[in-house]
């Protein structure tokens, strides 16, 4: 009767009570949390389902898709996922969907078996992203399960970063509250008679009711963890031709919202897989493997602790006298799955166990000699098999998962794993698909994971919540360390003056440490996982410390993580600030007081054109003991893909779907686009991430092995020496085994290059140094380069200025009114306007290269970086001073010289701001911004000299750059270059030009475009560019540095801004045809 009550209380009624808004209930018939089950029928099928499990590869990351196709592979991976478990059957697939504007609208009656669905309006499983549904009432479908429905056109997405889509009234969400409703149908195999049968969801957003043939069978929330319920007395029997109806009502806002403020976007409904599990009537419920490690690492002692389901069957005191349990470990050699050959360990019921404190099951011991150690570059793993037998022998039932025998510990300042002060190369992750959402596909995730460790990335933060189980399987297997962290995040309460954080109030407390234990309960077997975290960004209170408690004293073999109250509190073992700047984590390293190593929680964020001063970050991390590495901010683009008007697809972001409020592009801080390509940003990371390190110190080689379990045994190492750009000789570079955290040194001289040095008349000679893998492996193939370094040896000659070595040719000069037109027999033409200094017009052979002048520039389209800061950032004072209005000005123009053989012409630019006439007078002149002299001189070679003298007014901001900018005609599209000392632009036919630095000048940067300036500028999706009629060119002499440290303030670095001070540099301009060579022009300017 009393439970009678409690769902009527609980479940929709007349009664007014809305227990989604009721943050002190959370959850009404939910079971126990616990590790992922799988029912297996017998040890056989045990090793059968990881024997195929084991077989995931990079092969599998090929197949990996981002486009409407993925709807249908989620649906496969679902399929996949069960495949082998006799006992697991999926229900996703297609279900009957309405979306009702609110919870007071929804059909009565809808979770009856009797209701009449068949007149719903069905939307096809769509191959396209449709058009967005109006919500007057409600709409009808049928949805994919798994699924969020706002990708498939119901509903919006919702991207915010802090702020709460909702008013912030909690526990109280908007009577406005979309609604999905569910139903599906499902038989029982027959095979599962008389068995127990439990319904699992994987996870749903946010909150949901569940029924079962009209019977409501409980409630709960927590968008990230599985819920489940025992359905066994609400179905039809096996052998019924009956149907069972399932029917859930979900919530997209309840009190749970409110602890699920991430950085991501806001997606409702059944987004993870619907499983029915069958089992015995006493089965094992829940198991826990532990390991202990000898001092030297000969044995390990292991554990497991095993909870028994007997609630519907017998006493807890009966089952040892009615049932045999027992467990093993079995490691896979060479895929065989002979139950005795590959038993390496038998571990056996205790019947004296000492006892855990809360715990009230059954311990088993074991012991395991010589255990192949798990860590992230040799992830060793053994399958654990959990048995259940009844008196006579018979197993009941079975439970098995991977396990990894590893000890995470900690030291000064140091954490351990396995002894060792192993280096956090890392990254967060969101579980982001641009076409699904927050549903998980097997291999978009194995993608992740294979472009993470070919770039050298080694550890993952689950940001901001428990990920798909799968996800854990995978870096168990690939070999990821891991921060496992609750779905906890109340970043929205800092904007509110007037509201206490939940984790300061008491009655959240119980919300809180739910979903801290669900995370730990599911999660605790999996090796990946060296910590945990209480959530993110939610301030610190009490029920932190509680949480903290908990864990530390039912589970204390990892370590605990939290940032939130400066991330130096009692509840973190591990120092873990956002965004810190480098010299401000050298002082905690360096801080006797501090005795926790400092892990950077999230650091170099990756918005837009970024990740700056990340090499700053890993010099103190490979020098300073104390820094033990980071979480770069992070690993994908958050952008979903939706149709624009011609039906084309674009990535989009905040307020792309009319959603208010929104984070505009925000969510696009990722080292890859949403399909996984990665930005340019990605190479620096896999270079400071690269374990195997090359340097030079005077006369030294220095070859570092940074790892920490490998040796280079499988490593091959190569050189190649380059000559001013050009390759001098290459080999293999042979090196005995380097071991773990060792060095070889090898003096330059002795090196197979030297001979090529020595004897090479070359201005600048670099050697590089790369190591490729012998043998492929899960995540790469052979020959996959895991580390290369480039260093500069030491310079033969002195470096002299460039110079233009003359010839007898003979320029031809022609004034053509205001113009004066200069070439040389056929072979180049160049137009100089000489009442604006512009250099109009210029053939090659009487091809068009370039048109409509060389100017002076110090503007680019802004960065997400320049932006940060408000009225502070670089942005809002380039623009407070109309630095993208300023127009060049001629003040005068003249020919300083002129012979056979050369034209010097000196033009003086002032940089005003625009306006109409065009003209100047005396005040803007007093006004000029910038004061250019150029000095053209054009040999009768073809070579365009121009030196450059720039004179900034004093009072202007940093700048975005120093340099020149010009159009070429579109044809001229192929591009080559040498880091920038030149660059070749030519058209098809091989006519074009040369460019390089010159004189004193150093080496310059380029950048060639399509698209304009200003189109960059103006353009808020990739979609809106359009290509224009030439090639906008820059050449720069200097380019403030993009950032990274953040994208909200103006923090590129003092050293990499560019002051308005005077500069000088110069630049070598020439013609080229298909017979030229950019190298040979470069080489013949070098004095010998």
């Amino acid at each position: 009767m009393a439970s009678l009550t409690v769902g009527q209380l609980v479940f929709p009624s007349e009664n007014g009570y809305k227990v989604w808004e009721d943050q002190s209930f959370i959850k009404w018939r939910k079971r126990d949390p616990h590790v992922t089950l799988h029912c297996h029928e017998s040890v056989e099928g045990s090793l059968r389902y990881w024997y195929e499990r084991n077989k995931v590869d990079l092969a599998v990351s090929n197949s990996a898709v981002w486009n409407d196709d993925a709807v249908q592979r989620a649906l496969d991976s679902a399929a996949f996922w069960v495949k082998g478990l006799p006992f697991v059957k999926s229900l996703s697939g297609y279900w009957k969907f309405l979306l009702a504007s609110n919870p007071t609208a929804v059909p009565k009656n809808f979770c009856e078996s009797a209701f009449q669905d068949a007149d719903w309006e069905t939307l096809p499983v769509p191959h396209h992203f449709p058009k967005q549904h109006s919500l007057i009432k409600f709409t009808f479908a049928i949805e994919t399960v798994p699924s969020n429905w706002q990708m498939h056109g119901f509903d919006q997405p919702i991207y915010t970063n802090a702020v709460y889509p909702i008013p912030l009234d909690p526990p109280h969400v908007p009577t406005d509250n979309p609604t999905g409703c569910y139903r599906t149908y499902f038989q029982i195999p027959k095979e599962w008679q008389g068995r127990r049968i439990l319904l699992h969801f994987e996870a749903v957003d946010s909150a949901f009711y569940a029924w079962i043939n009209g019977v409501p069978v409980g409630y709960s929330q927590d968008s990230r963890l599985p819920t489940e319920f025992e359905i066994t007395d609400y179905c039809y029997s096996c052998d019924s031709d009956k149907k069972n109806v399932l029917a859930v009502q979900v919530f997209r806002w309840s009190d749970g919202s409110y602890l699920e403020d991430q950085d991501h976007w806001w997606l409702s409904g059944i987004h993870r897989d619907v499983l029915l599990l069958s089992k015995p009537q006493v089965f094992i419920a829940d198991y826990f493997f532990k390991s202990n490690l000898a001092d030297n690492f000969s044995y390990a002692d292991t554990q497991v602790e095993v909870k028994i389901d007997c609630s519907r069957e017998t006493s807890k005191d009966k089952v040892l006298t009615n049932f045999i349990i027992e467990a093993g470990n079995w490691y896979n050699h060479d895929g065989n799955i002979n139950l005795l050959s590959s038993n390496v360990a038998n571990i056996k019921l205790n019947p004296f166990p000492s006892g855990t404190l809360g715990f009230h099951g059954y311990v088993l011991l074991g012991k395991l000699e010589k255990p192949k150690l798990w860590s992230a570059e040799h992830p060793n793993l053994y399958t654990l098999i959990i048995i259940l037998k009844d008196a006579s022998g018979n197993i009941v039932d079975c439970e098995s998962c991977l396990v990894g025998i590893r000890k995470v510990s900690k030291a000064p300042k140091q954490l351990l794993v396995n002894g060792l002060p192993v280096v956090i190369r890392g990254v967060n992750r969101h579980e982001h698909h641009p076409r699904l959402g927050k549903t998980n596909i097997e291999s978009c995730m194995v993608k992740d994971l294979v472009v993470m460790k070919q770039n050298n990335i080694n550890a993952v933060r689950n940001s901001h919540y428990p990920q798909h189980p799968c996800w854990y399987e995978l870096c168990d297997l690939f070999g990821m360390y891991m921060i496992d962290e609750a779905n906890i995040e109340t970043h929205g309460f800092d904007l509110s003056g007037h509201l206490k954080h939940p984790t300061q109030e008491p009655s959240w407390a119980a919300a809180m440490m739910d979903r801290v234990i669900g995370m730990v309960e599911r999660d605790k077997n999996h090796a990946c996982i060296f910590s945990w975290s209480l959530g993110n960004e939610s301030r610190y209170g009490p029920n932190h410390s509680a949480s903290a408690g908990w864990i530390r004293g039912r589970y204390p073999s990892r370590l605990l993580h939290y940032e939130g109250g400066g991330s130096r509190t009692p509840s973190t073992d591990i120092v873990c600030p956002m965004y810190m700047r480098v010299w401000d984590i050298v002082k905690i390293a360096k801080d006797p007081n501090e005795t926790r190593p400092l892990i950077l929680y999230e650091y170099s964020h990756a918005m837009g054109n970024s990740s700056g001063n990340i090499h700053e970050y890993w010099e103190a991390i490979d020098n300073i003991f104390g820094l033990q590495g980071g979480f770069i901010w992070d690993w994908v683009d958050q952008g979903l893909l939706k149709d624009n008007e011609n039906s084309s697809k674009y990535w989009a972001y905040g307020g792309d779907f009319g959603d208010t409020p929104n984070d505009l592009n925000f969510c696009l801080n990722g080292l890859t686009w949403p399909d996984r390509t990665p930005h340019p940003a990605l190479h620096e990371v896999k270079y400071v991430y690269q374990p195997i390190k090359v340097s030079l110190r005077e006369s030294t080689i220095k070859i570092m092995n940074n790892n920490f379990y490998e040796t280079t045994k499988g490593v091959e190492f190569e050189w190649a020496a380059h000559g001013d750009g050009c390759e001098l000789g290459c080999g293999i570079l042979s090196l005995p085994v380097i071991e773990p955290q060792s060095s070889y040194e090898i003096e330059r001289k002795s090196g197979p290059w030297y001979p090529l040095w020595a004897s090479s008349d070359a201005e600048e000679i670099f050697l590089t140094i790369i190591g490729k893998l012998l043998h492929s492996k899960r995540w790469v193939e052979a020959g996959h380069v895991v580390s290369s370094t480039q260093v500069q040896l030491p310079a033969k000659i002195d470096i002299v200025p460039h110079i233009i070595k003359t010839k007898d040719d003979v320029l031809s000069t022609e004034i053509l009114g205001d113009n004066i037109r200069i070439s040389q027999q056929k072979l180049w033409e160049i137009t100089l306007n000489m009442k604006t200094g512009s250099l109009d017009n210029w053939k090659v052979e009487g091809a068009p290269i370039m048109k409509n002048g060389i100017f002076p520039c110090f503007w680019r389209a802004p960065t997400d970086n320049d932006k940060g800061g408000g009225p502070s950032s670089y942005y809002s004072r380039w623009k407070a001073i109309h630095m993208d209005d300023i127009v060049f000005l001629t003040e005068s123009c003249s020919i300083q010289n002129k012979t056979d053989h050369l034209v010097k012409v000196v033009v003086v630019y002032l940089g005003v701001l625009k306006s109409e006439n065009g003209t100047l007078n005396e005040l803007e002149k007093a006004d000029a911004l910038f004061k250019i002299d150029k000095l053209y001189t054009i040999h009768a070679s073809g070579d365009i000299i121009i030196d450059s003298n720039v004179k900034p007014s004093s009072n202007l901001p940093p700048l975005a750059r120093v340099g020149v900018e010009f159009y070429l005609e579109k044809s001229v599209d192929q591009v080559k270059w040498a880091d920038v000392r030149w660059v070749t632009f030519q058209n098809k036919d091989g006519y074009g030009i040369y460019a390089s630095y010159f004189g004193k000048s150093p080496p310059m940067q380029m950048n060639a475009s399509y698209y304009s300036t200003a189109e960059l500028d103006q353009a808020t999706h990739h979609e809106e560019l359009i290509k224009g009629d030439n090639i906008e060119v820059h050449l720069h002499h200097k380019h403030m540095g993009i950032g990274g440290d953040d994208s909200w303030t103006p923090c590129v670095h003092e050293k990499y801004l560019i002051p308005a001070v005077p500069y000088s540099f110069s630049i070598r301009l020439c013609p080229v045809t298909a017979a030229t060579s950019g190298q040979n022009i470069y080489k013949s300017l070098l004095q010998n």
